[in-house]
């Protein structure tokens, strides 16, 4: 008997495919929603850390005081970069762009590791820890190479955003500011199958490894329509110049229909859940740090934005803020995108690891549009 014929659908984008389930992060776009594990993102912005967040998302429920310990041991004992991987930031060259050093190292750590190939869970999970634990250490790294310094040690008894601003700048960050970038990762460390999320299941739905998968998810992250819209807030803040020319210069990108950056988004037609907690801590970072004037500015593109095209669902996304925020905290703009990498290791890692334990090769289908019975032309006759 034939097998009967399948319906194929297009949906290009697959904005209206469901490619599987998953308990990491629900997302309602119309009410401005983001949940992980049914926790609500501010919740948890407002109450946990970077740490026991890694630990919802990878273990599906929050952690006893003894399994949090644990977890931050496991961690700052992968702490360090270790002479092969320190040995080759130093050959990376300077002016390289921060992702593609990013994705260079962790696509190395895979040749170092020889167990890279051991696809148990235990095994996966261990290099999730390796690759979120000196992923901070990379970035400060090559930060600080890059300029002439030479590379800070990290230190044991500090947690990931506290010890990220300490191999950074060499200095011990205030309370808010090692605070401000523990919300940011909170913030950004899942967000459903977005692109670079589903770029990591992918790679790991057929059977290949931790390293390979985070690999694909940075790449991914690097294009501007996903992970760059900070650095492009921030550049467009700097164009602006100061509060008296905001006004004119949303006004006249509105009216020439040129974007503005950190407005809108492709889920939500609400406000951005994870830009109502953080737009107070750009304020208290920006007045801590003597940028005042650049929240001001961001205030006000917000309200006039609002006003003119709020009605039609575009308000301000995560990104919005954090560039005011990881502005004012001292960060390069190209260190934007590496950061939103850094916290999302932790969504993609969470993702790898749930798709290890119901696997299916992900292989979807494309309308072939070009011709048929084209006959060969040789090489003479053309």
């Amino acid at each position: 008997m034939a097998e009967a014929a399948v319906t194929m659908h297009m949906d290009k984008g697959l904005d209206h495919t469901i490619i599987g389930e998953s308990t990491k992060s629900f997302i309602d776009g119309q009410n401005g929603v983001l949940e992980y594990l049914g926790i609500d993102i501010d919740d948890l912005a407002r109450n946990s850390t970077f740490e026991e967040v890694v630990f919802l998302l990878w273990n599906d429920r929050l952690p006893s005081a003894d399994e949090l310990e644990s977890l931050k041991s496991e961690l700052r004992a992968e702490y360090e970069l270790g002479s092969e991987l320190l040995g080759m930031l130093r050959l990376v060259p300077a002016d390289a762009s921060p992702m593609h050093m990013l994705r260079t190292m962790v696509s190395a750590m895979g040749t170092m590791d020889a167990d890279c190939d051991d696809q148990s869970l235990e095994s996966e999970r261990r290099k999730a820890i390796k690759v979120l634990a000196k992923t901070p250490a990379i970035i400060a790294a090559f930060s600080r190479l890059r300029k002439g310094e030479e590379p800070v040690a990290p230190r044991a008894d500090l947690d990931i955003a506290t010890n990220f601003l300490w191999m950074l700048n060499d200095e011990m960050p205030g309370a808010a500011s090692a605070r401000a970038i523990d919300v940011s990762l909170v913030l950004h460390a899942d967000h459903g199958i977005n692109a670079s999320t589903f770029a990591a299941m992918v790679t790991i739905a057929t059977q290949s490894d931790m390293y390979s998968a985070l690999t694909s998810a940075i790449g991914t992250l690097r294009g501007p329509l996903h992970g760059g819209a900070n650095e492009r807030v921030m550049r467009m803040l700097q164009e602006i110049g100061d509060i008296d020319s905001v006004d004119a210069f949303v006004q006249e990108s509105l009216a020439s229909k040129r974007k503005i950056m950190g407005f809108g988004h492709r889920v939500y037609k609400a406000l951005d859940p994870r830009a109502k907690y953080l737009r107070t801590f750009a304020k208290q970072i920006a007045d801590e740090t003597g940028n005042h004037e650049l929240y001001e500015m961001s205030t006000r593109i917000q309200d006039i934005m609002e006003r003119e095209v709020g009605s039609k669902g575009i308000y301000p996304n995560v990104d919005f803020y954090s560039a005011t925020t990881y502005y004012s905290l001292g960060l390069e703009i190209d260190l934007f995108t590496p950061v939103f990498a850094l916290s999302r290791n932790a969504g993609w890692a969470a993702h790898v690891l749930e798709q290890h334990q119901d696997n299916r090769l992900i292989r979807p289908r494309c309308q072939y549009t070009g011709p048929h019975g084209v006959a060969y032309t040789p090489m003479s006759d053309r």
